[in-house]
């Protein structure tokens, strides 16, 4: 299959849950900044999801700028990845009305575990698919970033239990990592074939 396929169809899903989740920010009754308080912690959950799923959006199409070729293996990991960003609207909607409660920052981190997961089975599918000495292979690295994020979101699960803000700025803390966009695919251009 050709890439851009799974380029186009990743981008369709990726704009569909921004959508939903601006969709969860509802117009206050009323006409002053009073009236804007209690969806505060609604639009800065909203905020903290939307920087996630630009990242991966961003991420994504750095990566694959460097794929020359797709099969089922790769298909069925980035399904698995989009499965996992599209419960986002969900995560941040429960921890948007419930605030950094326990459960639903625990939620949010798990969904965004599983998101890091689901993108970590994508990068190893398509070392296989290209051979563990491609140019992707080695353009790849070690992925440090990657094996950091995966674990503070990991840590951040538990520790939402025990001090949910904690967990929260850890969060943020991944999401402040990845805001300079991945550059190791940057001199590897795939052929689209």
């Amino acid at each position: 299959m050709h890439k851009g396929r799974i380029e186009a169809f990743s981008d369709g899903v990726r704009a569909i849950i921004i959508t939903i989740m601006v969709l969860e920010l509802k117009v206050p009754h009323g006409n002053d900044l009073e009236a804007l308080r209690p969806l505060l912690p609604i639009f800065l959950c909203y905020v903290l999801s939307f920087i996630n799923v630009g990242l991966y959006w961003n991420n994504h199409h750095h990566m694959f700028q460097a794929v020359k070729h797709v099969g089922g293996w790769v298909l069925w990991a980035n399904l698995h990845l989009l499965f996992w960003l599209s419960l986002m609207p969900f995560a941040t909607a429960f921890m948007g009305e419930n605030g950094a409660a326990p459960v639903t920052v625990a939620l949010y981190a798990a969904d965004l575990c599983m998101c890091a997961i689901a993108y970590t089975m994508l990068v190893y599918a398509l070392v296989g698919q290209h051979g563990k000495d491609s140019s992707f292979a080695k353009a790849l690295g070690s992925d440090l970033k990657g094996k950091l994020s995966l674990g503070s979101y990991a840590l951040a699960i538990p520790l939402a239990f025990w001090m949910p803000i904690l967990s929260l700025i850890l969060i943020a803390v991944v999401a402040l990592m990845w805001v300079v966009p991945d550059r190791r695919f940057g001199e590897v251009k795939g052929t689209g074939g």
